[in-house]
């Protein structure tokens, strides 16, 4: 059978046996699968660096009959996450990404507007400048998904929040305002709803030069990050992590 090809992001990779991988991929051409590469352990020439979570490369394999698994014959790296100073900031951001893509993305799907995201976000996160990339990634992940509610609105009553306060709460579906808010809710400041309209009209790479602290949208990304939980029905493992962060 002949080999495919196409460009792709990895997300996991496992050991299986002595010197196999059991990977996890998100293809532009065919959305995610998982493969086996055979002997990449040991195989500087066919996969090198190649299968380390968040490096974009072009793939190529094969499809087995009957058999939920690709077999992965090489990989040729075009970017990677290493080729850049990691630390520990920026190695917990990439993890988010990673799992996020991982369990949001159905598998053999393709979705390019989310591999675009993925590309663009990617090539922001540096050391230093987490904050917006992963705002930007969470918004329109988020976006994407179908799962962003109406920001410029009251979800139980339609009253237009637009210069007024706002509320969100985890097992709410939108933006509350003052006389429907939840108890123990969180507050979303104005700055951050502007802050999500402006994204949503710019790319990524436009707000590279912004200062851009931990605490900036960071009731946006909490909301956001509580979005993709309840449609996941679970913790987001690097969310928590995040968190911690100072």
């Amino acid at each position: 059978m002949a080999l495919k090809q196409s460009e792709a992001i990895v997300l996991r990779s496992y050991p299986l046996r002595e010197a196999d991988l059991l990977v996890t991929l998100f293809t532009r051409a065919e959305g995610k699968l998982r493969g086996v590469a055979k002997a990449a352990k040991r195989s500087k020439k066919r996969f090198g660096g190649a299968l380390e979570p968040l490096t974009y490369v072009r793939l190529y394999w094969e499809e087995r009959e009957r058999q939920e698994l690709v077999r992965l014959d090489s990989c040729e790296v075009l970017d990677s996450p290493l080729a850049n100073e990691v630390d520990y900031p920026r190695a917990v951001a990439l993890g988010y990404i990673a799992e996020v893509l991982d369990d949001v993305l159905p598998d053999r799907e393709a979705n390019d507007a989310m591999f675009r995201l993925a590309l663009s976000v990617l090539e922001q996160l540096r050391v230093g400048a987490i904050w917006m990339p992963l705002t930007y990634f969470d918004l329109w992940s988020v976006r994407l998904m179908g799962l962003l509610p109406e920001l410029g609105g009251c979800i139980l009553c339609g009253t237009a929040l637009n210069g007024h306060r706002a509320w969100f709460h985890p097992l709410a579906d939108g933006l509350m305002c003052a006389a429907h808010k939840r108890l123990a809710s969180s507050e979303m400041s104005k700055e951050s709803r502007a802050i999500a309209a402006e994204m949503f009209r710019r790319p990524a790479e436009s707000f590279a030069g912004d200062p851009w602290p931990r605490q900036r949208a960071a009731d946006l990304r909490k909301f956001l990050a509580q979005r993709i939980e309840r449609h996941l029905e679970k913790k987001l493992v690097t969310a928590g992590m995040l968190e911690k962060i100072d």
